[in-house]
């Protein structure tokens, strides 16, 4: 199997999925796709069994607060014999974090998918073992959401009289 193109690739998908998915661009070669939480699954079973997408780089996500869907769950996979990687995400509400796992299609999801649960609070339905990997367990917050200011505006060192203004 030779290399595909970002356009056949897109082509392929399109015209297995239709309007499941919504081509977001190709920034620095990388053909970036949209779909929903109701297609993920297949769209990566497809991409694995029959494109020959072996390779699951990452999932991670996203927040974005002042869109209407400000969680985005991010898949990168690479198809290692034909040259070509691919951008997969999928955008969710605030008050529904929840996605199929994908641990069933590439073990290796197995500790992405906890990573991204341990720093965003993105619920991977099916997972066999969700919980936190890297923070501690009796956390109660996402670090990676930007639900919190940036600085503490108690702070007094940081005044304009300190400075002469």
């Amino acid at each position: 199997m030779g290399k595909i193109s970002n356009e056949e690739l897109l082509q392929t998908l399109v015209a297995k999925f239709g309007d499941k998915i919504s081509q977001l661009g190709d920034p620095y070669g990388l053909l970036t796709i949209e779909t929903t939480r109701e297609s993920i699954i297949s769209i990566l079973s497809f991409l694995k069994v029959e494109q020959n997408f072996i390779h699951l780089t990452d999932i991670t996500a996203i927040h974005y607060p002042e869109l209407e869907k400000p969680f985005g769950v991010i898949y990168h996979v690479h198809n290692l014999a034909g040259g070509i990687r691919i951008r997969i995400k999928v955008f969710l509400t605030a008050d529904d974090v929840h996605i199929p796992t994908a641990s069933e299609i590439w073990e290796g999801a197995n500790w992405m998918e906890r990573e991204t649960y341990d720093f965003f609070g993105i619920i991977f339905d099916g997972h066999p073992d969700l919980r936190r990997i890297l923070n501690v367990d009796d956390m109660t917050a996402f670090p990676m959401r930007k639900e919190y200011p940036l600085e503490d505006p108690n702070r007094i060192d940081k005044k304009d009289y300190f400075f002469g203004r």
